[in-house]
């Protein structure tokens, strides 16, 4: 992404399910990607990914792929 993305602006969201501790991973949709951040550091990096690379996450987590992480 472009370094003149406003990310601060961006409307990141995250997990009902999270922890109310602000150790999350947040998410917000930008023109044609997905952006990531750790939302106990909302000025530290962003990840930006593509549709097709967002969606094998997801399937991969619904599948339970990374189950063994948690």
């Amino acid at each position: 992404m472009p370094g003149d993305v406003d990310y601060h602006a961006l409307g990141w969201r995250k997990a009902t399910a999270s922890a109310h501790n602000g150790a999350c991973v947040e998410v917000a949709p930008l023109p044609g990607n997905v952006a990531v951040r750790d939302s106990k550091d909302p000025d530290g990096p962003v990840l930006v990914f593509t549709p097709a690379e967002w969606h094998a996450f997801l399937d991969g987590a619904k599948s339970g792929e990374f189950d063994d992480l948690a």
